[in-house]
């Protein structure tokens, strides 16, 4: 199992921790991961990373789909890949739809089929196998929509990427999951519980598996948990607590919240009522203290070493290739690097 450092995307205003990044890769940690939500981008602060590190990989986890057309995500990924020496790793995401129609002004549409589309049009121009052409539901390239001058003609990029650049996406739910398993390198899930692997996530990852013809061994499943290490379990969990209940509370709207369905299909779904009914009425407090203890032991690293030590066993015992940390500290990621690597 190797380990990743996720940094994440900024609030008010923008610092990277260096000197995380800088331990994590003299560590040995395989990548750092950066996000975006609406503010912060994922891709300008990867490049800054890349600028002053030499060996660790630099992930987008995730680049916004409906953000940038296929084609600007590809030249963008090969032009950090070329200027980092191929340590690009290349994280794709719809986001929600509050996201994609409020911020982005995109139609949140069909996600399985634009994801699927988007996916082929990157490989396609990573390839430089012919000049691009796409007619499908969702894009069509050369566009010869309402508009058009006509003048449009397929393309090959001028700079030469690499065909086997990776590219994950960011899934949870269980089509999509199957999606990721199919037609990507990697797949990045939020609030992965290991001991539910069996019973939650498999059965999609081996069904998108077994229709491309691969195996698990060339699958990097790559979740992310928050570790925070400490002597007092209680105040660790406290400070995971308003995280999850951010996203499972807040991330979405009544009926259409993918992390309040994941956490449901863990079996806390009397916890996410809750925790949802609190935090849209406004109650941010009570949302937080509505969050099982259980729940982010199930997801999260709280404790002393030793305590951590007994945690990872269970994610040892899943098929995860790479743990990415969040909310990490520079002990924590020593600590990790110790028991990890």
């Amino acid at each position: 199992m190797r380990l990743g450092l996720m940094v994440g995307y900024a609030g008010a205003t923008i610092q990277l921790p260096m000197d995380l990044i800088h331990e994590a890769e003299r560590l040995g940690y395989y990548a750092v991961w950066t996000a975006e939500a609406y503010g912060s981008d994922a891709v300008t602060p990867l490049a800054w990373i890349g600028a002053q590190t030499r060996t660790i990989r630099l992930g987008a986890a995730i680049m916004q789909m409906p953000a940038r057309t296929p084609a600007m995500t590809a030249m963008t990924a090969m032009t950090l890949d070329q200027l980092s020496g191929g340590r690009m790793l290349l994280g794709l995401g719809l986001s929600g739809p509050q996201v994609v129609e409020g911020w982005h002004g995109q139609p949140y549409g069909k996600p399985l089929g634009r994801t699927r589309e988007y996916v082929q049009i990157v490989r396609q121009i990573l390839a430089r196998e012919q000049p691009l052409a796409h007619q499908g539901e969702h894009y069509q390239i050369p566009y010869a929509g309402a508009g058009a001058t006509g003048l449009g003609k397929p393309l090959k990029s001028i700079l030469h990427g690499r065909a086997d650049l990776p590219i994950y996406l960011a899934a949870i739910g269980p089509k999509n999951v199957e999606l990721a398993a199919e037609i990507a390198d990697g797949w990045l899930p939020i609030f992965f519980a290991p001991r539910h692997y069996e019973a939650v996530f498999a059965p999609s990852v081996e069904a998108g598996l077994a229709r491309a013809g691969k195996s698990l061994a060339i699958f990097d499943i790559a979740p992310s948990a928050p570790v925070v290490m400490g002597d007092d379990v209680a105040q660790c969990r406290a400070a995971v607590k308003p995280f999850l209940a951010l996203y499972v509370g807040g991330m979405g709207a009544r009926g259409k919240n993918f992390y309040y369905d994941l956490v449901c299909r863990y079996g806390y779904a009397v916890a996410a009522e809750q925790i949802q009914r609190c935090y849209l009425q406004g109650d941010r407090a009570a949302a937080i203290r509505a969050v099982p203890d259980e729940l982010v032991d199930e997801v999260a690293l709280c404790g002393p070493p030793a305590r951590i030590k007994e945690q990872l066993a269970a994610w040892r015992s899943s098929p995860i290739t790479t743990l990415n940390l969040t909310q990490a500290d520079l002990a924590s990621v020593r600590t990790l690097a110790e028991l990890v690597l």
